[in-house]
């Protein structure tokens, strides 16, 4: 049979709670969407929206139900699952019609109830007003995160949720802690603010003072924090530090105490999910009570009630985030349809749990990890079986039936390899990249991912108890925890760990995960032998069209690779070694990269483009029209592809290149953008382009990059005591004019704070670049500096967790 035919038939079946949860979920969904639209609004589109939806799932239901008819003709199974009977051949079409009617009133009224539960989460918000001072006491809600030696941190107060941040030296917090803060409140960053409201924030406390108060969550809640602290406190006993922060994160979810390095290590070899609760804990926890609970000689239903409860107290425990929300629900509805004495549904568990999750917040549905936690569930439920049956066919030997152990390794390869596949697609959209290393790394992890797990949550209940010796279990446990970090090591350092395959848009997921069922129809036909030719042959050519779909989608990244290695879902900024001179290459992910200055003519900046296999370019910015700065412009304008030509002061050496069609003058207060990278011009001042025209450098571009909650200063050739910006604070300064001395530079360097800064120069240029003036005030300020006549190319890149510097002279 085919799962996928009984996955679509489970969805066609005219028990109306399927189409209930369906349209509903899909109405809350729609809800975060909308934003501040009056949900009515939305009403048009999402009738179309269901009726096509419901219309292409029929529509796909017929071609496996013809599919499915032919194979029987020829000698194989039905696709349709044993007892599901297939809507379009036993139900008129009134039937139809009104099931039709109850998913669209069901979608409007999750739209209602959407829009409800966000006004009732951002009413919970502490409003942001920029530069008001607030004083308040509240409960830490979740760990606190460091990056670039800030700490920050989510509470609730009794004037609603916000973020506080600080730089202080602060005690430990754990989750349920009151503390007293004290600071200046301001709105968050672009980049956060999505993110932020999903979780009810909407201001940010940048706080002087943050102390804890010695008083903690009272009732159920504190209740629960006391079990997690007792569990932290047994997970740490008897065992290094680095196996007990895993422990930790295993487990319980906590993550906040593991080595950056290893938490990359896990992300590049594709096991940064064991570092987050998800279903895999849900299941394993009930695997391990149910052989426990009947040696307590419990029946069935009891059995049953105790494991309902312990999910019940493990998912608040776990942090309660949107993949132990979605686990314990399914997990939940799992056992209350057998105690019901129903067999139970996973298609209606899977709807269940997303209707559930998306009532509590319906701004879950853009969480990564909510998406992505989905994903794996659904591929598990259309490719686990039959890829655990295709093993288990291998390791059968004669009539003999497989052993415990092996059938245990063949469930645990099937949904490996199965999440694994079904979340590429969604890893290339967020993360514009695909960790090859994922199959293999967690295929060696498998047979100790789950006595990792049953040991950790048995020293975390019996860790309940006073005293209990929990050291010989953790000492085992340490042994594990260590294999599965040096998987992680070894398979994250490879250059081939990670494929950058970037994916852009709803539509560039739809065909990659179209082109995905029909990779996969092939491989399972081909596999189990049982199709006949024809049917073999239609999958065959779409096969071979989903993967010309997938390689189409893998070549069409904008812009194409960085002069230096670029990593993926990160900006890097490049500048590059050309001599006395500058040249800057900025290149976002899901953006065309960008070019600042091109250095002298010697430099052959187009050659050096051409060689990283960049075509186009979003824009190519002239800071000022000196040939140390404009030298390759013509060169890079003749064989690229450039959408813009930028400059500011009017630059007579580019009105004769040809090829330079579209050229724009900026002047302070212009923006440019590519992707999510923002360039936003701060010199010189329309007046002054106006009437300069002895000194290019005083007229130079002065230019603030942001990316995300990165930013740099790009100052040309304009010194800081002729082009007096206030930027505010930024992290990085590309040092103005090669290096010269420039008196302004100190109070630059006192109101900004960078913590490095570029100098891009040559070397034993007969200028004397950089001044020792200049570099005695970076040193003085305490200000990284690195220098392209010494260092070489130097690199910054930047993701989420933060930013760092590579030179060539280091690699």
């Amino acid at each position: 049979m085919s799962l996928a035919g009984s996955v679509l038939a489970a969805l066609l079946k005219t028990d109306w709670r399927f189409v209930v949860l369906a349209g509903a979920a899909t109405g809350l969904l729609a809800s975060s969407l909308a934003g501040e639209v009056d949900p009515p609004a939305g009403w048009p589109f999402l009738i179309a929206a269901t009726v096509v939806g419901l219309s292409l799932v029929r529509f796909a239901h017929s071609l496996l139900r013809s599919a499915g008819a032919t194979t029987a003709e020829a000698g194989g199974p039905s696709s349709c699952a044993p007892g599901l009977v297939p809507a379009a051949t036993k139900r008129p079409a009134s039937r139809a019609l009104r099931l039709a009617i109850v998913g669209i009133v069901a979608t409007l009224a999750g739209l209602w109830l959407g829009a409800d539960r966000i006004a009732a989460i951002d009413r919970g918000a502490v409003a942001a007003v920029d530069g008001r001072n607030l004083a308040t006491l509240g409960f830490v809600i979740s760990p606190p995160r460091t990056s670039r030696g800030t700490i920050s941190f989510p509470i609730h107060t009794p004037q609603g949720n916000l973020l506080v941040r600080t730089q202080l030296e602060i005690p430990e917090l754990p989750v349920g802690r009151e503390v007293a803060v004290q600071g200046t409140l301001s709105d968050p960053e672009p980049w956060r603010v999505a993110s932020l409201r999903r979780h009810g924030i909407a201001a940010v406390l940048d706080a002087q003072l943050v102390e804890l108060t010695g008083a903690r969550r009272s009732g159920l809640v504190g209740r629960l924090d006391q079990v997690r602290d007792r569990a932290e406190m047994a997970l740490e006993r008897g065992m290094a530090a680095p196996e007990a922060a895993l422990a930790r994160g295993f487990v319980l979810g906590q993550d906040d105490r593991i080595d950056p390095r290893t938490v990359d290590d896990f992300k590049r070899s594709g096991l940064a999910h064991l570092l987050a609760v998800s279903g895999q804990n849900v299941l394993l926890l009930a695997l391990l009570a149910m052989p426990i609970l009947a040696a307590l000689r419990l029946g069935l239903r009891a059995r049953l009630a105790a494991v309902l409860l312990l999910i019940a107290v493990y998912v608040p425990v776990a942090g309660a985030g949107p993949s132990i929300q979605r686990a314990g629900v399914m997990g939940a509805a799992g056992i209350v349809a057998t105690l019901a004495g129903r067999p139970s549904s996973r298609t209606y568990a899977v709807l269940l749990a997303a209707f559930i999750t998306l009532a509590i917040n319906p701004r879950a549905g853009g969480e990564v990890g909510w998406q992505l936690s989905f994903a794996a569930v659904i591929g598990i439920l259309l490719w686990a079986p039959a890829l655990r049956d295709l093993v288990l066919n291998r390791l059968r030997r004669g009539d003999r039936a497989v052993s415990p152990a092996r059938r245990a390794l063949a469930e645990g390869f099937g949904m490996t390899v199965a999440a694994t596949i079904a979340t590429a697609p969604l890893m290339a959209l967020h993360f514009d990249s695909v960790p090859l290393a994922a199959l293999p790394a967690n295929l060696l992890a498998l047979p100790a991912v789950a006595p990792v797990m049953w040991l950790g949550m048995i020293t975390s209940a019996v860790g309940q108890l006073p005293g209990f010796p929990v050291e010989p279990i953790n000492a085992l446990n340490g042994v594990l925890i260590g294999y599965i970090a040096q998987i992680a090591r070894w398979l994250a350092a490879p250059d081939w760990a990670v494929l950058s395959v970037p994916i852009s848009g709803a539509a560039g997921v739809a065909l990659a995960y179209g082109a995905m069922l029909g990779v996969g129809a092939l491989v399972m036909s081909a596999a189990r032998r049982r199709a006949s030719l024809a049917i073999r042959r239609r999958v065959l050519y779409a096969a071979v069209a989903g993967l010309a779909l997938i390689a189409t989608i893998a070549l069409a990244r904008p812009g194409g690779a960085s002069l230096a290695l670029s990593e993926p879902g990160s900006l890097t900024v490049t500048v590059l070694d050309v001599g006395q001179g500058d040249a800057i290459l900025l290149d976002p992910p899901g953006g065309e990269p960008v070019l600042v200055d091109t250095g002298p003519p010697e430099a052959e900046i187009a050659q050096r483009l051409d060689r990283a296999g960049i075509e186009r370019l979003a824009a190519l910015v002239v800071t000022h029209d000196q040939l140390d700065h404009s030298g390759g412009v013509a060169e890079v304008v003749g064989r690229t592809e450039v959408d813009a030509l930028v400059h500011a002061a009017a630059a007579p050496s580019l009105g004769a290149i040809p090829g330079a069609t579209n050229r724009i003058q900026i002047a302070a207060g212009d923006t440019l953008r590519s992707g999510a990278l923002e360039l936003e011009a701060l010199w010189p001042p329309p007046s002054l382009i106006e009437s300069e025209a002895s000194d290019p450098n005083r007229s130079s571009l002065v230019l603030l990059a942001r990316w995300e909650g990165f930013s740099m200063l790009l100052t040309g050739d304009a010194e800081a005591e002729a082009a007096p910006v206030s930027p505010g604070r930024f992290d990085v300064l590309k040092v103005a004019h090669h290096g010269s001395e420039d008196s302004g530079l100190p109070g630059l360097l006192a109101r900004s704070e960078p913590a490095a800064a570029v100098i891009s120069t040559g070397a034993g240029n007969r200028h004397g670049h950089p001044a020792s003036e200049t570099i005695g005030a970076l040193d003085l300020n305490s200000v990284a500096t690195f220098r392209t006549d010494i260092h070489g190319d130097t690199r910054i890149v930047v993701d989420s967790a933060g930013w760092e510097i590579h030179t060539a002279s280091s690699q």
